[in-house]
């Protein structure tokens, strides 16, 4: 599965400059020109990332950053904002809304890519290229593909970040402030319902082949991920 970044960004230009240096690197761009396209292309399968322009026709890049934390399912997308905006009052207002990382007009291609792996890095820290399987259930970081059996299997952002936490910690009892600290990062806030949504999600994704009975709620203490049913 390629990584999909959203590339939000009202100057033709540059989008299509921005789209070209993630291609290059692996990525798949999908680009908006205005803030109802950036909407409209927030859908499943989720974008890993989020490059945003400040300024856009029919809305601001803070105004979208606040609509992405107010739902469960977005608010976890990281986002780098990517402006000619430069004074330290913008970045702060960016970064205090909820940006991950404030990068201003110009750009090197290699700063944008270094400060963009430095992001995903953040989110998914237990990130390693080494593949994983248990039981048929197979998962590699490197190409983010997971596969039941052998059948590809649509995950998205999230729930492969999870998963990939699970088959990596198996065995073991996680609380949901845990799996928020390992999984979203110590420094996002997101309440802990939001993990009940994303583990009923990796489980309907993990399901037909009977994976998702590995996923184990613990009453009263959070949930594990193990072979032994």
């Amino acid at each position: 599965m390629t990584r999909k970044i959203l590339v939000v960004e009202d100057e033709a230009a540059i989008r299509d400059m921005l789209c070209l240096i993630l291609e290059q690197k692996g990525f798949s761009p999908e680009p908006a020109a205005d803030y109802q396209q950036a909407l409209d292309l927030l859908k499943e399968p989720y974008p890993e990332l989020i490059l945003l322009d400040w300024m856009l026709p029919g809305g601001s890049g803070i105004q979208l950053i606040k609509q992405l934390k107010q739902h469960e399912l977005t608010r976890d997308i990281p986002v780098i904002m990517l402006t000619a905006r430069a004074e330290e009052e913008d970045k702060i207002r960016g970064l205090d809304v909820g940006a991950d990382d404030y990068i201003t007009k110009p750009f090197s291609p290699k700063e944008l890519i270094s400060r963009l792996n430095a992001v995903l890095r953040r989110v998914a820290p237990m990130a390693v290229d080494e593949v994983v399987e248990m039981q048929g259930l197979k998962l590699d970081p490197a190409t983010h593909r997971v596969s039941a059996h052998e059948q590809a299997l649509d995950l998205g952002p999230t729930e492969f970040r999870l998963l990939h936490f699970f088959m990596t910690h198996p065995e073991r009892v996680y609380s949901r402030e845990q799996l928020l600290n390992n999984v979203w990062g110590t420094n996002v806030y997101v309440e802990d319902r939001t993990v009940d949504v994303h583990i009923r999600r990796l489980r309907n994704a993990i399901a037909h082949a009977g994976h998702d009975q590995m996923i184990q709620t613990v009453r009263g203490a959070g949930y594990r991920f193990s072979t032994r049913l």
